[in-house]
């Protein structure tokens, strides 16, 4: 369950220190409930939400990526001045709706009004029809919290795959449009939008192979990962593993390692054989024809205690796979482990 708040909450308390209440200092009351309403209005005011989970989340079906949403941020113009001097400096987030995933942000831009960033982002899509893009536009400042200058809102649903299509839109205080704040002048932003689904069927090894088999030249291999070339997405489905022990404790979460990248998995206490049912993405240039991924059981304490973290087992696994046949869903024994398995779904779309 998702909730969000359509207006400023009024929020009411009180502080009793030994039965004394120190709300009664003057102007004390006011000024922490200005803040308190401030930052709980921040955190929860549309479009932002608070999620409730309602359901084991091993028990819901996780929905897969089915596209890529190429965005362009490419300028905005006309911004409000929130600095001392008259100025401000500019930087955007995006984020598609439903996602847990950190905001994207591009760079700073200082003093300046009428920024242009002409930065490239790519988001992982599961719902065309319904989700939709948030930008945001905010003035970094040194010390405090960044202000934010405005605000829009993309349906995903308004594209049509494969086309680009660049939108001019102007900032709004939030999505309330009958609130007369927002009559306010904010400026405007411009973006280039472009969805690129992933194409219904992976291409398979073996017609590769069958392609390529006749002509019995030595550039076999070389054809082979031209016909398989293209940009995609790696995801990583970590559903759980089993029998995995440590010598001290046993809190298991699981660490994703490809090419730097690094993700983990939440932490299940006190059990040999959690469920995760955790998903991760990695968006690629090249399909990953000749690299490994690899991934590794941990257990850390609870407090700070000596032997805080070990390791229960890792396991590499050869991506080739993966690319030829669009899918692995296995389980692999845990290097290093008595008896642990690990149980790990990869699957590689191409765009």
């Amino acid at each position: 369950m998702v909730v969000s708040l359509m207006e400023r909450p009024h929020v009411d308390f009180g502080i009793k220190i030994l039965g004394g209440d120190i709300m009664s200092i003057p102007g004390l009351y006011q000024f922490i409930q200005k803040c308190i309403t401030k930052y709980v209005a921040g955190i929860y005011i549309w479009p932002q939400t608070y999620e409730i989970p309602i359901l084991d989340a091993s028990s819901v079906a996780i929905k897969k990526p089915v596209g890529i949403l190429h965005v362009k941020v490419v300028r905005a113009s006309k911004l409000l001045k929130k600095d001392f001097l008259g100025t401000s400096d500019p930087y955007v987030k995006l984020s598609l709706t439903g996602e847990k995933l950190p905001w994207k942000k591009t760079t700073v831009k200082k003093k300046n009004l009428n920024p242009e960033w002409n930065e490239n982002f790519k988001l992982v899509v599961k719902e065309p029809e319904s989700q939709i893009l948030q930008l945001q536009v905010f003035d970094w400042d040194k010390v405090g919290g960044h202000d934010r200058l405005g605000m829009q809102l993309v349906p995903l649903k308004l594209l049509t795959p494969h086309e680009t299509k660049e939108f001019t839109l102007d900032l709004l205080k939030h999505t309330n449009i009958s609130d007369p704040k927002d009559m306010k002048q904010r400026g405007k932003i411009v973006v280039e939008l472009t969805y690129v689904p992933f194409k219904e069927d992976s291409i398979k090894f073996s017609s590769v192979s069958k392609k390529y088999s006749r002509k019995g030249s030595g550039n076999d291999q070389s054809s082979d990962e031209e016909a398989l070339s293209g940009a995609g997405l790696l995801s990583v489905l970590v559903q759980g593993a089993e029998d995995v022990e440590g010598e001290n404790h046993n809190n298991p979460y699981a660490i994703i390692l490809y090419k730097g990248d690094k993700k983990r998995t939440k932490m299940i206490r006190k059990t040999r054989d959690p469920a995760w049912n955790e998903e991760f993405q990695f968006m690629l240039d090249e399909p990953p024809l000749h690299e490994k991924i690899h991934i590794e059981v941990m257990s850390k304490r609870t407090g700070i205690r000596f032997w805080s973290k070990e390791s229960l087992g890792h396991v590499e696994i050869n991506l080739t796979d993966v690319v030829h046949n669009g899918r692995i869903n296995e389980k692999y024994h845990l290097i290093n482990s008595k008896r642990g398995v690990i149980h790990v779904d990869i699957r590689w779309k191409m765009i």
